[in-house]
């Protein structure tokens, strides 16, 4: 009876000790022998390291970080190469996982987690084809100014400005569809902030309480305040 009382006790102290995490991104990086790995996100429009760990023959690893609210976070490889060497996940409280391998770092990323990176999927699925028509259109654009077709030239800018609106109002439908979702926020802040302001005024006036509470509800309300100043002095 002693014994089985010890080990409880036991138990109870390792649990007592160990330290809670806000954030567990669970990470398998396969054919990683060797490399630092760092999970980074943004702060006062800086990128910050919040976690890092030097991997030295075990290609499973974890790494942790407080979280307030739902936001983006990055997970970088050192490749000594470009940012092209991190993958973005939107985070919550709990566990995200991401598998991956090292020869495609980024393309063969599958994340799960949290609902709002399930959303931000979503949407890149769609806006992903939008983008790849634009710079098809950027590079007959390119051609046509070359040949010196003014005609045909015309015609693809007709296409390419049409190309802009409908991703910008997809963007917004979308943020609109998931207003309850932190995901909305953020997409008016990266994807369309150089929107006309009644777009993303709708947007705002749109968001959950809970969503408005947000690190990027936040921010959304105080660009739109300021660029409403800027309008005013002008």
């Amino acid at each position: 009876m002693k014994k089985i009382s010890f080990i409880l006790i036991a138990f109870l102290i390792l649990a007592c000790g160990e330290k809670k995490h806000d954030l567990i991104v669970k990470t398998n990086i396969k054919g990683l022998k060797k490399g630092t790995v760092y999970l980074k996100k943004v702060k006062d429009t800086t990128l910050i390291t919040i976690d890092s760990l030097v991997i030295n023959g075990n290609s499973m690893f974890e790494l942790y970080s407080p979280i307030d609210s739902p936001e983006m976070f990055y997970l970088y490889l050192d490749k000594h190469s470009s940012e092209k060497d991190r993958i973005a996940f939107f985070a919550d409280r709990g566990v995200t996982e991401i598998n991956t391998t090292l020869k495609n770092f980024v393309f063969d990323a599958k994340i799960e987690g949290s609902e709002q990176q399930k959303i931000l999927e979503a949407y890149q699925a769609v806006i992903s084809k939008l983008n790849n028509r634009n710079l098809d259109l950027i590079k007959e654009l390119f051609d046509a100014q070359k040949e010196g077709d003014t005609a045909k030239l015309n015609t693809i800018q007709k296409e390419a400005d049409g190309a802009l609106k409908r991703k910008y109002l997809y963007t917004v439908n979308f943020a609109l569809n998931n207003k309850d979702s932190e995901v909305a926020p953020y997409l008016a802040l990266t994807e369309i902030y150089n929107a006309q302001i009644k777009l993303l005024d709708t947007i705002n006036n749109s968001l959950t309480p809970k969503v408005k509470a947000s690190k990027y509800g936040k921010e959304l309300e105080s660009f739109i305040e300021k660029i409403k100043k800027v309008e005013e002095t002008n």
